[in-house]
């Protein structure tokens, strides 16, 4: 009987502590995510609430999935207005490295984000979910996000009376935004913008139908600061 009684306790420490271990690398998994593209859109296309409203928005879709213990911006730059200077996507979203859900480092820091060597595409450009986002080709493409930026991650400043970001992420209705190419790949004639993942043409438009006409469903991305 003390046997069977020594066995058992120590079977019951066994699963407590293999219970504990799995608890210990799901939340370390979760959080090692510092990369990705948001799985929908806030729901009223261009108007993301401004900068912090998009900022929110990246932190609330970390924590759902796990990544809480970070903190996250949206990669969006956005114009000179109301006093307040021009910000620059590629100087709001911390030093890097920055890995996706599956644990793929996509980028050492913001020169290499900015580079060829940019681990960027359809395959590692995960939703926060770790799922693919579909691009061109596929039934629904979902390939053009947000980005209001050039390709060094300035802001993509606009013509006299044009829109570059969709009213700096405040209009749901008229307007454009600059928006980048995720799968690399779509029908922009100038074949460098083609496979930009961040600056490939201007959007026809601010509203969720007029985003889906040039192929965009509002999403964006979204990278950990620290």
């Amino acid at each position: 009987m003390p046997s069977r009684l020594l066995l058992s306790a120590g079977a019951a420490v066994a699963a407590t502590v293999l219970i504990i271990g799995c608890g210990a690398m799901g939340s370390s998994g979760g959080n090692s995510m510092s990369f990705f593209i948001t799985s929908v859109n806030p729901g009223k296309g261009g108007d993301l609430g401004g900068l912090a409203g998009a900022d929110r928005f990246c932190q609330s879709l970390a924590t759902s999935a796990g990544a809480r213990n970070k903190t996250w911006h949206a990669y969006l730059s956005t114009a000179a207005a109301n006093g307040q200077p021009a910000v620059n996507a590629r100087d709001r979203i911390g030093t890097g490295p920055w890995t996706n859900a599956k644990g793929v480092v996509v980028a050492t820091g913001v020169a290499d984000l900015h580079s060829a060597n940019a681990k960027l595409g359809k395959d590692t450009s995960l939703t926060e979910k770790g799922e693919v986002v579909s691009g061109f080709g596929d039934p629904v493409n979902r390939h053009d996000i947000l980005t209001g930026s050039r390709p060094d991650g300035t802001l993509a400043v606009a013509d006299p009376g044009k829109d570059t970001t969709c009213g700096n992420w405040t209009k749901g209705d008229g307007g454009s935004a600059i928006v980048g190419h995720h799968d690399h790949k779509g029908t922009n004639p100038d074949p460098v913008a083609n496979a930009s993942w961040n600056s490939s043409h201007g959007t026809r438009g601010c509203s969720v139908d007029q985003l889906k006409m040039s192929g965009s469903a509002g999403l964006m991305y979204c990278f950990a600061t620290n």
